[in-house]
């Protein structure tokens, strides 16, 4: 009797896909970042419509799909790199295709430095939201927690009311909230203790939701949160997205005299070369830096005098 050849036939890249999704979520990766690989990943799966083993068509489509039409930023390029190479490194241990297509593409140098809203803008910004409706009271608070926190939108849009301890100026970020799936703990002014106190006090009491929820009680999302701020940057004639938020706290930190470490700590960094991104000074920076710490200073004394020209 002849012998009997069996043929396997091997999965699709969609079906890949969920089962990546799914290890990823049993693996403990959060929800937003699950979001964000269904997102990009989802989208490079719409051009690429050939078999998973045809490695030399899924490199070429790949690269397409990282160029753009020669249109992307390089921190767009990035984002889309790092998820498409983790993906591909899953195809790879699961011996669906030999080697990463994406082995030798390097990421690209982002120039751009996180910025920091001038004080001006901040408090017009702050002037926008109608603290007489509860969702303008919640823009308000989440405002000024941003600000003083420099928490990530998506760790403030998840907090409960057991996560604060106002009466000794502290919130938590559990670990299930926080972006490392590490808790830590910040500490939080008194006077936006007592506005976060006024947020809660102002729901109703069958509300079970987050702090900073949506005006049915229910959780915000963080693309919401990032509309209800396009809104605010219209009227205020500049852009402001969450993240300048964040952006903002950990620059202005620095300048008023805070240390690198303890910044690292209260971002939730895993490195300081992390935090270190934020270190980029202005020549205004510098100027003032300069003017107060320079050795000549203890040379020759500091004195000010006009210069003629």
């Amino acid at each position: 009797m002849g012998k009997v050849l069996r043929f396997v036939q091997s999965k699709g890249l969609e079906e890949y896909f969920r089962d990546f999704l799914w290890e990823k979520q049993v693996g403990g990766t959060s929800p937003r970042t699950l979001e964000d690989y269904a997102y990009h990943l989802g989208r490079f799966l719409e051009c690429y419509k050939g078999k998973v083993e045809d490695y030399e068509k899924l490199r070429r489509c790949a690269l397409e799909y990282l160029n753009g039409n020669g249109k992307l930023s390089a921190c767009t390029f990035n984002i889309r790199r790092a998820y498409l190479k983790s993906f591909f490194a899953y195809l790879v241990a699961q011996g669906a295709i030999s080697q990463n297509p994406l082995q030798g593409v390097k990421k690209r140098r982002v120039e751009e430095k996180p910025r920091a809203i001038s004080t001006e803008t901040l408090k017009n910004l702050l002037s926008l939201p109608d603290k007489r409706y509860f969702c303008g009271l919640r823009d308000y608070v989440l405002l000024l927690f941003s600000l003083d926190t420099g928490a990530r939108p998506s760790e403030s849009l998840k907090l409960r009311v057991e996560d604060f301890n106002l009466r000794e100026g502290m919130v938590t970020i559990p670990a299930p909230v926080a972006k490392t799936r590490k808790p830590r703990v910040l500490p939080i002014s008194p006077s936006v203790a007592s506005w976060v106190q006024k947020l809660i006090n102002a729901r109703p009491r069958e509300w079970d939701g987050p702090v900073f929820c949506s005006e049915n009680g229910t959780e915000l999302q963080p693309k919401s949160w990032s509309h209800i701020l396009q809104k605010y940057s219209k009227k205020l004639g500049c852009r402001v997205t969450p993240y300048d938020l964040r952006h903002t706290f950990a620059i202005l930190s620095l300048r008023g005299g805070m240390s690198p470490f303890a910044l690292r700590a209260i971002l939730g960094h895993t490195t300081l070369t992390m935090t270190q991104h934020y270190l980029h000074m202005s020549g205004e920076d510098l100027r003032r830096e300069h003017d107060r710490s320079s050795p000549i200073n203890q040379v020759i004394g500091k004195r000010l005098r006009k210069i003629s020209v």
